[in-house]
């Protein structure tokens, strides 16, 4: 292959890890950026100097500010976006929006969501939700059409992953969030998989609510997760999932029932977690900087080599061909797959291995072309060493 000149590749000095590494896993936690040392410094040092007076001159404020950074890279209205710890909390203040004890009562989704979602929704069951999940063909795709058809006027939540994280297949989001519009329902997209590495606008989708995490494309780390509710609901809904951060005077301590303020403030609860917001800001910055359309750009080549490489050796592919249909994972599944991850691992090649994918290999902005090669040059290597047949 002829590596190309690469502009995006100044920024692999910003993230240590890779001086060291072959850095194939952003699809489960992006590379830790240099300057999240400082800003947990920062942390440290205004608790330590500040003491109580730091929720005042910044610790309040930072859920705020952090949301609207977000929100920037998805296309959201200011003020739309609240943050809390993981997507199930975010699907669990959306359900707390909701009754399920009336005839609207039915959740579609598809079996490709991620395992902590379904858990989620399928323990809705008991408070009345009608649970229906779409069941994939192929184990790659979502049959579309046949989950459109379930959306009906009985629906109350479609609850859907943009990406994939086993296939990498990119849902069709504006169908299904039309369909389940016509019908009164509302759409929560899970954009986990996507925000950071697939463009995602909120806005031109229409769509009801987005979530998903900083830690794996945008290289925010854990603890950090983000719920975009669509303005004109997020001024009538009210969480029951809900806490002294959404009252509308938190500092009055007021006893008895809620007073919601405004969003974001609106959909968060109890007390933030101000380290892990600190933590995932220097990531955010520098995936505004790249910019969300030169990242997909790129990852649109090196996932069509890494399916090259794939079919060269004649392993199965778990992913779809076609690169719009295609995130920015690729999942192959080589013989004695799993053994291989764990080989690739002890070369300090990251990647991981789920069932149902094979290896799942995620290269991102900052990785070579060279490093897409060597990785599969050494999957070949490991497997002749092996005795695999191939």
């Amino acid at each position: 292959m002829n590596f190309m000149s690469d502009d995006l590749l100044r920024y692999r000095s910003e993230f240590p890890i890779l001086e060291r590494t072959n850095y194939m896993i952003s699809n489960s936690l992006g590379a830790m950026p240099r300057a999240v040392y400082d800003a947990l410094k920062g942390y440290a040092d205004i608790w330590a100097t500040r003491g109580v007076r730091a929720w005042e001159e910044r610790w309040w404020m930072l859920a705020l500010e952090v949301g609207n950074e977000l929100g920037v890279l998805m296309n959201a209205p200011k003020d739309s976006v609240s943050v809390h710890q993981n997507v199930t909390t975010c699907q669990a203040v959306v359900a707390s929006c909701f009754d399920f004890s009336g005839k609207r009562n039915k959740v579609v989704y598809s079996d490709m969501n991620f395992p902590s979602l379904m858990y989620f929704w399928e323990a809705q069951r008991p408070y009345g939700a009608r649970v229906y999940m779409i069941k994939t063909d192929d184990g790659i795709t979502v049959p579309t059409e046949r989950l459109t058809d379930a959306i009906d006027e009985r629906t109350l939540v479609v609850p859907i992953s943009h990406v994939i994280f086993r296939s990498s297949y990119v849902n069709d989001a504006r169908a299904i969030i039309e369909k389940a519009h016509q019908v009164g329902a509302h759409v929560v997209l899970d954009t986990f998989q996507s925000l950071g590495s697939v463009p995602v606008d909120v806005q031109a989708l229409d769509v009801d609510f987005a979530c998903g995490g900083v830690l794996k494309w945008l290289c925010g780390g854990p603890g950090v997760a983000y719920l975009y509710v669509r303005p004109d609901l997020g001024r009538k809904l009210e969480p029951k999932l809900t806490g002294w951060f959404a009252h509308q005077d938190s500092m009055a301590f007021e006893t008895g029932p809620i007073r919601y303020t405004d969003p974001p403030f609106r959909f968060m609860n109890g007390t933030t977690h101000i380290p892990a917001l600190e933590a995932c800001r220097p990531g955010l910055k520098i995936i505004r900087e790249v910019g969300v359309e030169r990242i997909r750009e790129k990852s649109k080549r090196q996932t069509n080599r890494l399916i090259e490489l794939a079919d060269q050796h004649g392993w199965r592919l778990n992913t779809p061909r076609d690169v719009e249909k295609r995130g920015g994972t690729v999942s192959i599944d080589m013989p004695d797959s799993q053994q291989v991850s764990c080989e690739l691992l002890a070369r300090d090649i990251l990647v991981d291995w789920r069932p149902k994918a094979g290896v799942r290999f995620s290269p991102h902005f900052y990785n070579t072309d060279a490093e897409v090669d060597a990785a599969i040059a050494a999957v070949d290597e490991i497997l002749k060493s092996r005795h695999v047949a191939v």
